[in-house]
């Protein structure tokens, strides 16, 4: 099962989730928000404490991946010509990183920030586990 954990307040996050699941035609990939019993319960799991996420986590086959691994692993997933913009894993990773930072720290102040959790729409519904 492939499960991105997400900043259900990010609106620069929610609009990447909704990216995703417009693009995901078989529907493979599932979704919880960071702040979710079943996001909470999902870090714990794999050992990853919240105080360290700032906005997304891809997990897949037992395995996890954060920031700049996460995005360019979902893209790749994702297929068609988006799996093309994998080839950026070549990139060093505290490079990537970086740059993956300096988007998460100022997403709230150039994207926008909900006071609630989106609620997804019905047809989507079973896409969140939470």
């Amino acid at each position: 099962m492939k499960i991105i954990l997400f900043d259900g307040l990010c609106n620069l996050c929610n609009g990447s989730v909704n990216f995703i699941i417009k693009r995901d035609r078989l529907g493979a990939f599932k979704f919880a928000s960071l702040q979710s019993e079943a996001g909470l319960s999902l870090l714990k799991q794999y050992g990853v404490t919240a105080e360290k996420i700032d906005s997304i986590v891809f997990i897949k086959e037992d395995r996890f991946f954060l920031r700049s691994s996460a995005v360019l692993n979902i893209l790749k997933d994702l297929g068609g010509r988006w799996r093309f913009l994998y080839i950026f894993i070549i990139i060093p990773k505290f490079i990537r990183d970086f740059i993956y930072n300096v988007i998460a720290k100022s997403r709230y102040s150039v994207f926008g920030k909900r006071e609630i959790c989106t609620i997804p729409s019905e047809a989507n519904r079973n896409r969140f586990l939470d």
